[in-house]
């Protein structure tokens, strides 16, 4: 069996994602939320979202895609000082991230060490999720009430119109509502 592709995404009533490569919302129960659905997955995300996240995440597969080949801060310390990353296969390998070229070779990485019935996450930034639209089955959203200024937004996703789960829910000054869609 294959591994489902999925989206996770926070964004508002328009599709706003980001401005000046940050999350536009700082909502608890998102980061919980997203915490819970992507452990022990495979997580896929540009090197943009790495370096604004700034460390691999942690019990997941983390795969940063990259046209540069390198990651600037790429970071290969471990409990036992600094490590080489190793290239394998064409990408670079250093513990449980895994940096790739192309979005085609990450999904494919994903799928060859994913044991069965894992997700392979597509995490952002606003780049990665338009090039991977086309081979996602699942969308995660948060989607906060409003329209907030953005210069990244989140690709049309009127094709996925099975609603498979929606929960409201208020923190701080922001409404939200989790919604899971499916083609």
């Amino acid at each position: 069996m294959k591994p489902k592709i999925s989206m996770i995404a926070i964004i508002d009533e328009h599709r706003a994602l980001g401005k000046d490569n940050k999350l536009l919302w700082d909502i608890p129960e998102d980061l919980e939320r997203f915490r819970k659905i992507t452990k022990g997955h495979a997580v896929v995300m540009g090197r943009k979202t790495y370096e604004s996240i700034g460390r691999p995440l942690p019990n997941r597969l983390n795969i940063i895609v990259t046209r540069s080949g390198s990651i600037p801060r790429f970071s290969c310390a471990s409990p036992f000082g600094r490590t080489q990353a190793t290239l394998q296969n064409g990408y670079l390998r250093h513990g449980h991230t895994i940096v790739c070229n192309s979005l085609e070779d990450a999904i494919k990485v994903a799928k060859e060490r994913l044991p069965d019935k894992k997700e392979i996450f597509i995490i952002g930034g606003g780049q990665i999720y338009n090039e991977a639209m086309k081979y996602t089955d699942k969308l995660y959203l948060t989607i906060v009430e409003g329209k907030y200024k953005a210069d990244t937004f989140f690709p049309d996703y009127c094709e996925f119109k099975k609603k498979v789960f929606e929960k409201k829910g208020k923190s701080g000054k922001y409404t939200y509502k989790f919604v899971d869609l499916e083609k």
